[in-house]
């Protein structure tokens, strides 16, 4: 190769080295400037996407769920090859385990009348299902499997009576109550006095979607879960449970516990709302409902549906909940007392239908049902 080739060759190569830290430098500040855009714009429109998932929050559940578990096993197959070419032992291990449990199991197996038995699930359900009626079913025992009403069932059947035939097709809800299809001119509001339930019920209820989240506006032909509704026909003959009144404050439970506020259960405790909801006019005090200190003050804003609400740390492992209030008269780090400390007082801000007090109990991070504590 001569000479003047291989300057040809060179010169390329020389120039290349000589700009590549220009390019470099280049490269880190388009690639910073996108990102300082990317985040300004992801600011800007965040509480977007925080309205949207707030909105669908529980539909996602399911799939998000589906996704971690195949992700798991997936890793599980590709990594399992590796530990055990890495660790033979585990290998060697995993093989006798399986040759002792398949002996014991050839040993051991019984088969019963139940063996081809199926169970329902008592996981939450989003949506209704299809049941086939089965040998030996009656409405009694196929709503007590699936933790509803029998009247529920035959509502959404249109059944009159308890006749029941091998084969038959029934749909089952979610919860006790009813399944509704919006119509043009609708609110919660107007729905919940046609079924003889509370609005806040089925706004609280965690499948039903709302256009706007913060004013629980509907889409005609939308499926409306009512909870605890009943059929228009039925309810001058239909035997409601009896409203409990709500004592407090009272004096203070052996568990620690006490009324925070006097006024109507308007709802329970159950598994998609587990807390106390007390009806009050707006402004009724609300007082500690354990010895402790406030841990966190929330006030004037949406705060996930909860608007003004407060917490209170025992200190034992259980701390109290208090939502949709008008305002609050204690601070962070303040200690109060049970039955006595005035709170706050009620309201009607965050995902609230009406003037309510929403009242949980927390132990060791887990809501559990209020009745058992302050009765």
């Amino acid at each position: 190769m001569n000479k003047k080739k291989l300057v040809s060759l060179i010169l390329p190569i020389k120039k290349f080295l000589l700009t590549f830290p220009e390019f470099l430098s280049f490269l880190y500040s388009y690639l910073k400037s996108k990102t300082i855009d990317f985040s300004l714009l992801f600011e800007a429109n965040k509480n977007i996407l925080v309205r949207f998932f707030t909105m669908k929050r529980g539909r996602y559940s399911r799939p998000f769920l589906h996704f971690a578990t195949m992700g798991v096993l997936t890793i599980g197959v590709i990594v399992a090859p590796f530990l055990a070419s890495t660790y033979p032992i585990f290998s060697q291990n995993s093989t006798t385990a399986a040759k002792i449990a398949s002996s014991a199991q050839a040993q051991s197996i019984i088969v019963g009348e139940n063996l081809f038995q199926t169970d329902i699930s008592q996981k939450p359900r989003d949506k209704i299902i299809s049941y086939t009626v089965q040998k030996g079913d009656a409405i009694s025992n196929i709503a007590q499997k699936f933790g509803i009403s029998a009247e529920t069932i035959k509502w959404q059947n249109n059944l009159t009576g308890d006749y029941l035939s091998i084969g038959d097709e029934l749909e089952i809800l979610p919860v006790t109550g009813i399944a509704y299809k919006v119509q043009s001119g609708d609110s919660v509001y107007t729905i919940a006095k046609k079924f003889d339930t509370e609005a806040q019920k089925i706004v609280d209820f965690p499948f039903n979607d709302f256009a706007n989240p913060e004013t629980f506006s509907l889409v005609n032909g939308q499926i409306l879960i009512i909870p605890d509704g009943i059929k228009p026909s039925e309810q001058p003959t239909y035997i409601r449970k009896q409203i409990f009144i709500a004592e407090g404050p009272i004096s203070v439970s052996s568990a620690g516990f006490t009324w925070p506020m006097r006024g109507g259960i308007s709802q329970f405790a159950s598994w998609y709302h587990m807390a106390l909801d007390i009806t009050d006019p707006v402004g009724t005090p609300v007082v500690a409902a354990q010895d402790g200190t406030v841990s966190m003050v929330s006030i004037g804003g949406w705060d996930n549906g909860y608007g003004t609400n407060i917490y209170i740390d025992g200190g034992n492992g259980y701390k109290t909940h208090y939502a949709h209030m008008s305002s609050i008269s204690v601070s962070v780090g303040q200690r109060v007392i049970a039955g006595k400390t005035v709170i706050g007082y009620s309201g009607n801000t965050g995902r609230s239908t009406g003037p309510h007090l929403h009242f949980e109990v927390i132990r060791n991070g887990v809501l559990v049902n209020p009745l058992s504590y302050i009765q």
